[in-house]
């Protein structure tokens, strides 16, 4: 089969086995990433070609040379796909596919998968139930807003990947300087109504439309939480069979359905009212879930996200069937947290449920798997447990913006 190019883009060191996958089914890889992460252990036997980014700030670059850069690339390589590799990459990808009519996700589709204020909207045409909403660039419409909708409220950035940069704010008093302190940013966020209630996510493939395998697990820290207090983030898998996999599963169904997405992986995030006991729709993206959600994934269904969103791309551009392999049914649990040693002692946590341990620095990262949902529970409890007693390193959050 005739080789195809493929440029992966991405901010940040991740898709390893993405790019290692792609390789192997016969394609040329070039990566473009951020420069201050070069030396970083990216799978340089699967990678053809390499370019580095100037980083502005975290993660963003000059996109008019991003774009220039890669009218030179264009001139002695077909570039048959691009694929941003990280949620912070999705609009540099569909910038560049819009630019060289590359085939794949463009401005408009990419818009629904990153910002949040896109994908309020398209729920709310779809009649997918979501917490109220409101944009900030009008004074009356926010005090309107408010007035429909009593606080607790959530300051959000359109854009940010995770829970990162969120403000929660108590009372009409908070809401106003919080708004001022945003300064020229802030078209860049959007208010909603906070929803108290259990966080959910759910991690697919897509191919030709068609949802081809699904995950659904439960946050049992929500990101919000830790990425505003600190503290352990754990999530657990759900039992295909449990009344939460096949309301998440139909729920997400009807996402991903309305927002277009035609192939790729993506992990949207679900909240269940905790008065009314409501699925809310949170976000959505078109990529594979971060925090190590795909070693979850794979532990508990022997599926690994990265490499067959690579079969899928490969299956695309070479018009070849794709199919997914059945998946394993165990329980499996994640936690990671940020610690005080650049490498932690993991002796005090070894147990016959362990897949395996995170190679990160400065934080405690372990994957779960057992036939035992309660097991799998009661492992996460007692790490989190002991992490937090012995190991743990909370960090003060973010400073809000313009503060």
């Amino acid at each position: 089969m005739m080789e195809k190019t493929i440029v992966c883009i991405s901010c940040y060191y991740k898709g390893y086995d993405f790019m290692d996958e792609i390789k192997n089914l016969g394609n040329k890889v070039i990566l473009i990433t951020s420069e201050n992460i070069k030396e970083k252990n990216w799978p340089w036997h699967a990678i053809d070609e390499v370019y580095y980014m100037p980083e502005i700030e975290p993660s963003v670059w000059n996109l008019d040379h991003l774009v220039q850069g890669f009218s030179h690339l264009m001139k002695d390589n077909k570039i048959d796909a691009v694929i941003a590799l990280d949620d912070y990459d999705v609009e540099k990808a569909a910038l560049v596919r819009e630019t060289f009519r590359i085939p794949g996700m463009g401005q408009t589709t990419h818009r629904y998968f990153r910002d949040k204020l896109a994908m309020r909207q398209l729920a709310k045409d779809s009649g997918i139930v979501a917490p109220q909403y409101s944009s900030i660039f009008n004074n009356e419409v926010v005090s309107e807003f408010t007035a429909k909708n009593p606080a607790p409220w959530v300051l959000k950035p359109r854009s940010e990947a995770s829970a990162t940069g969120i403000i929660k704010i108590k009372s009409q008093e908070e809401l106003w300087p919080a708004i001022e302190r945003l300064g020229d940013q802030r078209h860049l966020f959007l208010l909603e109504s906070f929803k108290p209630g259990d966080v959910f996510h759910v991690d697919s493939l897509v191919y030709k439309k068609e949802i081809v395998f699904t995950s659904t697990s439960q946050y049992l820290s929500p990101p919000m939480a830790v990425s505003h207090e600190g503290g352990v983030f754990r999530t657990k898998t759900l039992s295909r069979y449990s009344d939460e996999f096949k309301a998440l599963d139909e729920a997400n169904s009807k996402v991903l359905k309305s927002f277009g997405l035609v192939n790729g992986a993506t992990h949207t995030e679900f909240i269940r009212g905790k008065e009314d006991k409501k699925w809310y729709f949170l976000e959505t993206s078109s990529r594979v879930g971060g925090a190590h959600i795909p070693d979850l994934v794979e532990a508990s269904s022997g599926i690994n996200l990265w490499r067959e969103w690579a079969r899928i791309e490969n299956a695309v551009l070479k018009n070849l069937d794709y199919e997914v392999a059945k998946p394993t049914g165990f329980s499996a649990g994640l936690i990671i947290a940020l610690v005080k040693d650049q490498k932690p002692n993991y002796d005090d946590f070894n147990c016959e449920e362990i897949v395996r341990f995170l190679p990160l620095d400065y934080h405690i990262g372990i994957v779960y798997k057992s036939d035992s949902k309660e097991k799998i529970e009661h492992r996460l409890d007692e790490a989190a447990e002991k992490i937090t007693k012995d190991f743990l390193n909370i960090l003060p959050p973010k400073s809000k913006p313009g503060s």
